[in-house]
């Protein structure tokens, strides 16, 4: 009976555990198959900006838009390698009759309140409604001009547009001091691997502790004997 209870016990769990590493296996194809079409679209020739962009259909759609910046601003303050401490800027953007909203890049931390006035432009870039709201996501601070994330809807409601954002990927005449950083598919995580070589890992320790286990319970039946 003890036996059988080992088998049961030990095959049953190595089966559960290689079955879950095989899923991460397959969530690892998935994920990169997902990650080169996202760079793909991210990479594409850019068209002109839709008429009724819609955020899953136009999610990453590379677009061409010619306007004026208002001097208005809102700052997203991030954290990178590359950048270290800094703020997103966002500003309204007038093109064609309509008013958008265009992610010209980053400035540093002392260059918040420097004075960026109106100007002509041409933003290559890609429409993008990030996903960076959770439960711990803090209220943006307005008196302060501080967004810990880039909320799209809020944003058009506090800037009067259209809630659409451009991430600027190229700005021809760009703000002073102001760097783009595009939109990539670097931020988006693919942990599959390193949970697919956990779980095979669990299994091989569960089959050995078993075999052992197995190993001890002989032992112990031949000295019995």
């Amino acid at each position: 009976m003890r036996w059988l209870s080992l088998a049961i016990l030990g095959l049953g769990g190595v089966a559960l555990l290689v079955a879950l590493g095989l899923w991460q296996v397959h969530r690892l194809e998935w994920k990169t198959s997902l990650l080169a079409d996202i760079e793909a679209r991210i990479s594409a020739p850019p068209v002109d900006l839709p008429a009724d962009p819609d955020p899953e259909g136009h999610r990453y759609l590379p677009v061409e838009v010619t306007g004026r910046t208002t001097g208005e601003e809102l700052h997203f303050l991030i954290s990178t390698q590359a950048t270290g401490a800094g703020y997103r800027v966002v500003a309204p953007f007038e093109t064609d009759g309509r008013r958008i909203m265009v992610d010209l890049g980053v400035i540093p931390t002392e260059g918040k309140d420097a004075v960026r006035p109106a100007r002509q432009m041409t933003v290559m870039g890609n429409l993008h409604w990030p996903r960076e709201i959770d439960g711990f996501t803090p209220e943006p601070e307005r008196a302060r001009n501080i967004w810990f994330a880039r909320d799209v809807p809020e944003m058009a409601r506090a800037l009067g547009t259209e809630p659409v954002l451009v991430v600027a990927r190229e700005v021809h005449t760009p703000l002073p001091g102001v760097v783009p950083l595009p939109v990539s598919p670097e931020g988006i995580p693919n942990d599959h691997l390193q949970y697919a070589v956990t779980w095979f890992s669990i299994a091989a320790l569960w089959a050995g502790m078993t075999l052992l286990l197995g190993w001890r319970m002989a032992g112990r039946m031949e000295r019995r004997a």
